[in-house]
């Protein structure tokens, strides 16, 4: 059943309206609507009957919220737009034709609900030289600021606003501007993350000086001690929650396709570094559907996932087949590597079902575990279509072919944030901690989203804690401090190091990346960011981000529902049993 939350998210978002903005379609017609409208690739393969089947498989999926696809699938869908893609990278190059090129070309991306990535590493340092002209260089922030401009006139879709990935290398000359750019608080249509390589991360551990190079013939133009960039780094991380880290050889060293060229960039969340012109589509299987008790015993239920898996990638599949592209590059490298992005939501509230304290080993355990067999059955699933339909076009390039593995696509999974899908969902995001046991949630331009986890309130009951002080405590603080058990430990109450451990966890399944947040107090300092960035480096994330709560004006979510008389009073009505505000 869909929480009312849920509900007020598909009518903002998701489902369709007429001229006058009246909502004609029910969340289950909007299922139907999406599920009619992918198993249409089924047509390109075998028969009517088929696509029918099919249809009804995908149908059962997505109303029971098993399974669900990213925002613009479950947008666009069957509608004249047919863009059903999140995830998009776009190229930079050194020149006018370039840069305002692709800013209109992002333009057009996000008004069909796509999300845009950019490394802005090829463009020459401010103060350089314009042979054309005889000026000079404004530099590649300045340049970040026009895109940011635009991206704050254009709504994703025309229902949420746009988003951004901005990326420059490490040894770039304009590096210093970049780590600062959101500090007197400009692009906020931009999340930021540096581009670190090996040799930069070894000269900060040795303490040596590191060469900025002129991005054209790559040339040194001056150097630094790296140890103070990467403390500059952590700094302003510290200070507004951006830069994060992208670790380029990290992704280098798993990019099924070397010979198309070097990733340079991902998606606006990170979960998807991607080849210039690449989009990518998303889907997320609801972890918490997926557990069952046998004799008394909570326990996962693999039979089902495995299952759920294979159906989830054949959609993802056929929505490539189906969507209509924005720009005929973007379908020229997507159909070329087809590739998808399969993850989870729920994490947290697994653990909770489980048994399985988030903060501890057998958290991590677990996490191996499950993305183990994800991504398993998701390999089967995908060579199981190859046999079917054919291996992406350019296979034979591809790391997989050394290997004799014959997939459909060229990648197949990816942990993404499932911000609004996961209250859709009923559960908690990706695999994030639950950030709190109650809290505001700021979505959809301003409006407040009050929630309060009935999953944690029913398992305190199951445990012997008396619900109505439980509640007092959640409402005033977000927190159940005085409660003994280890399961409802909160997002701030897990130690830097464990939520890392978590993410390497699902990223030794994961063949993209992974969106995660490392969430730090308050008094945390830019000494423990450096803990947490160098540790995300040893352990093999492709990237890291971290956010100190309270280092924004407002962040996404809020601590506590006691602050309204109106919330306290909601809440103090609430059916634990039931309630998702």
């Amino acid at each position: 059943m869909i929480s009312e939350n849920g509900l007020r998210i598909l009518q903002a978002r998701y489902l369709r309206r007429d001229s006058q903005n009246r909502v004609i379609e029910t969340p289950d017609q909007l299922f139907e609507r999406v599920a009619r409208a992918v198993s249409e690739a089924e047509l390109l393969h075998g028969t009517a009957a088929d696509a029918r089947l099919w249809e009804d498989r995908f149908l059962r999926m997505i109303r029971s919220l098993d399974f669900l696809p990213n925002s613009p699938t479950l947008m666009n869908a069957g509608t004249p737009l047919g863009q059903l893609s999140a995830c998009f990278v776009l190229p930079v190059d050194d020149s006018m034709e370039s840069i305002f090129g692709t800013l209109a070309n992002a333009a057009l991306i996000q008004r069909t609900g796509g999300g845009t990535g950019f490394s802005f590493s090829r463009l020459r340092p401010a103060g350089d030289a314009v042979a054309s002209t005889g000026g000079t260089s404004s530099g590649p922030v300045s340049f970040m600021r026009i895109y940011d401009c635009a991206t704050e006139n254009i709504k994703l879709g025309g229902r949420r606003r746009g988003a951004n990935m901005g990326v420059l290398r490490v040894d770039h000359p304009d590096i210093e501007e970049f780590v600062h750019a959101k500090e007197p608080g400009g692009l906020h249509n931009f999340n930021l993350s540096v581009g670190v390589t090996d040799e930069f991360m070894a000269a900060v551990d040795s303490n040596q000086s590191f060469a900025l190079r002129h991005p054209v013939d790559r040339r040194a133009v001056r150097t630094l001690p790296a140890r103070r960039l990467f403390d500059e780094i952590c700094q302003a991380a510290w200070a507004t929650g951006d830069p994060g880290l992208l670790l380029l050889d990290t992704i280098a060293r798993s990019n099924p396709l070397p010979a198309c060229g070097p990733i340079e960039a991902t998606n606006p969340c990170g979960e998807l570094p991607l080849l210039p012109y690449e989009s990518c589509n998303l889907g997320s299987i609801n972890l918490t559907h997926f557990v069952r008790e046998r004799q008394g015993v909570t326990e996962l239920d693999l039979d089902h996932l495995r299952t759920q898996v294979h159906d989830a990638i054949r959609f993802l599949d056929d929505v490539i087949s189906v969507t209509r592209f924005p720009l005929d590059a973007v379908a020229r490298e997507t159909l070329a590597h087809r590739k998808v992005g399969l993850g989870v939501m729920g994490f947290a509230e697994l653990c909770i079902l489980l048994g399985v304290p988030f903060a501890s080993p057998g958290a991590i355990e677990l996490a191996d575990r499950v993305m183990g067999v994800i991504a398993a059955e998701a390999r089967a699933a995908s060579a199981r279509l190859a046999e079917q339909r054919g291996v992406f076009p350019h296979w034979e390039t591809s790391v997989h072919a050394r290997s004799g593995f014959q997939p459909r696509n060229a990648t197949l999974t990816s942990i993404a944030p499932t911000g609004t899908l996961s209250i859709i969902a009923g559960t908690s995001p990706g695999i994030e901690p639950l950030f709190a046991l109650a809290y505001r949630r700021h979505v959809l331009d301003g409006q407040v989203l009050p929630e309060l986890n009935p999953l944690v309130l029913r398992q305190l009951t199951r445990l012997g804690h008396n619900e109505k002080s439980a509640v007092e405590e959640i409402i005033s603080t977000g927190r159940l401090a005085g409660v003994d058990s280890e399961l409802f430990r909160t997002a701030l109450e897990i130690a830097p190091e464990h939520h890392l451990r978590i993410q390497a966890a699902f990223q030794k399944h994961v063949d993209n990346a992974v969106s995660k947040t490392v969430n730090m107090p308050t008094e945390a300092t830019a000494h423990d960011v450096a803990q947490v960035y160098r540790l995300a480096h040893q352990l093999g994330c492709k990237g890291i981000t971290i956010f100190r709560y309270g280092s924004k004006a407002r962040g996404a979510l809020e601590l506590g529902l006691g602050e309204t008389p109106e919330e306290r009073e909601a809440l103090a009505k609430c059916d634990p049993a039931a309630c998702r505000l």
